[in-house]
């Protein structure tokens, strides 16, 4: 079983009050000296990154507490077309999506998913489920509006079922991209567009998990024995992937 994980680049450090899952945030220091937006939060034209989502049990008493605490929000539980979700801005500008959950009792947050665009979601669910693991858990497809969404998440051994607590993965694919030679998503990582840095996945063994995947044709951005360990994969939109042992 491999485990997902995410990272992003912040300009202020913080704390969250969450439960499941692994964010991680990277501060590359003297950024919080600088005035207005250092890194770029995603949702932008051609941008891949989309956003993160918290789950709680109560969006709306969760919503009013975050906006009594200072918290600026793109979207109130109420507002737009979507009810009963919120999404807020955390401090860097970042898209925070808030979530429903089944009742644990508790006024705290588990992350619940990370959002990335991609161009052809045949090649992209190839990617993470023959390589990474993972299975599509759920589907929707919004004809008149003319994207689908593809939900994914890592089944622990011996189930059948997600672990709820645990995050999953949202694929969001805008008809059309897939037949556009031309068309590529920004992955967080080029000049003037730094913010989302990647995902990354744990792995028993880095060395076996990166042969195969170059032996199925993906590229590579790092090798295992170039720096510290890590490896990064490169699937249909570029975004990096970086195996971790555990």
């Amino acid at each position: 079983m491999m485990m997902m994980m995410m990272m992003m680049h912040h300009h202020h450090c913080g704390h969250d009050d969450g439960g499941g899952g692994d964010g991680k945030q990277t501060h590359n220091w003297g950024t919080e000296a600088k005035e207005g937006d250092v890194y770029h939060p995603g949702n932008q034209e051609k941008d891949g990154f989309g956003h993160i989502a918290f789950a709680c049990d109560d969006v709306y008493a969760s919503s009013e507490r975050l906006s009594s605490q200072g918290v600026d929000f793109k979207k109130k539980p109420d507002e737009g077309r979507m009810k009963g979700l919120a999404f807020a801005y955390d401090p860097d500008n970042y898209w925070v999506e808030i979530v429903r959950r089944e009742p644990m009792n508790s006024t705290s947050f588990n992350l619940a998913q990370t959002m990335l665009r991609v161009k052809d979601p045949q090649k992209s669910l190839k990617f993470y489920i023959d390589h990474m693991g993972m299975t599509l858990v759920r589907e929707k497809h919004f004809e008149e509006a003319k994207f689908s969404l593809y939900f994914l998440a890592t089944i622990p051994a011996g189930s059948t079922e997600p672990d709820p607590t645990q995050p999953v993965l949202e694929l969001t694919h805008n008809h059309g991209t897939e037949d556009d030679e031309s068309f590529n998503h920004f992955t967080g990582n080029e000049d003037g567009r730094k913010g989302f840095g990647h995902v990354g996945f744990l792995v028993d063994d880095v060395y076996a998990k990166c042969k195969e995947l170059q032996d199925a044709g993906f590229q590579m951005k790092k090798g295992p024995d170039d720096g510290t360990g890590l490896r990064s994969s490169s699937e249909e939109d570029t975004t990096p992937r970086l195996p971790h042992t555990r």
